[in-house]
């Protein structure tokens, strides 16, 4: 395993990986959440969040997005940071692992061929009404897992989902985990107050505070998001070993799984992120993760502070962090002999090229 990778969890996966072949999927979804001002970073304006998931995906596959004229981008002190669809696109190219896409409920559609789960987008977690059928997006998930399982002996799953780390936090808290002040964010000023508040005021707004914690699909349906039931539905129907590429949001993945099923064993599963994440000083990966499972957890530093693109050097600031699988991207490139620093440089080549 490459220096720049580092394991924060409390058992090594490594041994079970090495050696695989993968198939790395990416979970598109949105919600009206992303509207909320200053909710999210993913996107030069909250209505422009919507086409995030398509444009990510769509880059990965075709070099540019085809339903955005832009690409998405964070902005931080007036400079972009790039989106870390760059970094996956880099890390899969360079190791030729397979990209799929499936679709848990993407406002717009992306312009490659995909797999449908789920067409709805979720609504705004303000609402109390997040999600309208979670159950049966963790089922069609589970069809899916249970499927590319058989294409593959390492399955990657990462997520695209604008304020996911909210929704996250929603479906946490919800669940009755100690999540307050330790999910993730897009942008360097975390903002968990207007997190918390949306959370509660959702929660509220369906009449549920006084029965908490919830089971796992009344949380989602009530302030989650639709990646979630159908990430932890792929990872439930997989038979063989997953890697949750993300951030905080897998955590919630993870507990869902816990709650759903309740001899579910994570064994099998572990989840990869950015160094960024890990090292997050405004979030705890680390302890949400404790709260569920001895989840195995891989944090992967592409040394963005060595790079010459002053949109990478962002990350280093708390720009964007993680997002479309990268740091799981960038794992398993590494596992077939792929370094982290070649990946660095070929994300600076894309960016130069596309940007």
């Amino acid at each position: 395993m490459d220096k720049s990778i580092k394991n924060f969890g409390s058992r090594d996966m490594l041994p079970k990986l090495q050696n695989k072949d993968s198939l790395f999927l990416c979970v598109i979804a949105s919600t009206l959440t992303s509207r909320i001002p200053g909710i999210t970073g993913a996107g030069a304006t909250p209505e422009l969040t919507d086409y995030t998931p398509a444009a990510d995906v769509e880059l990965i596959t075709h070099g540019e997005p085809q339903c955005l004229p832009e690409i998405p981008q964070t902005l931080v002190d007036g400079q972009a940071a790039p989106t870390p669809a760059v970094i996956t696109k880099a890390a899969l190219e360079m190791a030729n692992i397979p990209f799929l896409v499936a679709d848990a409920g993407s406002a717009i559609k992306p312009n490659i061929p995909y797999v449908k789960i789920n067409d709805k987008q979720g609504q705004n977690i303000l609402s109390g009404q997040a999600v309208g059928n979670p159950k049966e997006i963790f089922n069609k998930g589970k069809i899916l897992g249970e499927t590319l399982s058989k294409l593959t002996e390492h399955l990657v799953i990462g997520e695209s989902t604008p304020a996911g780390t909210t929704t996250a936090l929603g479906v946490l808290a919800a669940m009755g985990y100690d999540a307050w002040g330790k999910v993730s964010g897009s942008t360097p000023e975390n903002p968990h107050d207007l997190k918390r508040q949306t959370v509660e005021k959702g929660i509220q707004a369906a009449g549920l505070m006084d029965k908490l914690p919830l089971d796992p699909f009344k949380a989602v349906e009530t302030v989650g998001d639709p990646m979630i039931p159908a990430v932890a539905g792929i990872t439930a129907g997989s038979k063989v070993p997953v890697t949750l590429a993300g951030g905080t949001q897998m955590t919630a993945v993870c507990s869902f799984l816990k709650e759903a099923i309740t001899d579910f064993s994570f064994d099998d599963v572990s989840i990869t992120t950015t160094i960024f994440v890990a090292r997050d000083e405004t979030s705890d990966i680390n302890y949400i993760a404790r709260q569920i499972a001895p989840i195995n957890i891989f944090a992967v530093d592409p040394a963005f502070e060595k790079s010459e693109n002053l949109g990478l050097k962002n990350y280093v600031k708390g720009a964007v962090k993680e997002g479309v699988g990268a740091g799981g991207a960038m794992f398993a490139a590494n596992l077939k002999g792929i370094s982290i620093n070649d990946i660095r440089i070929k994300t600076e080549e894309l960016c130069r090229e596309i940007f």
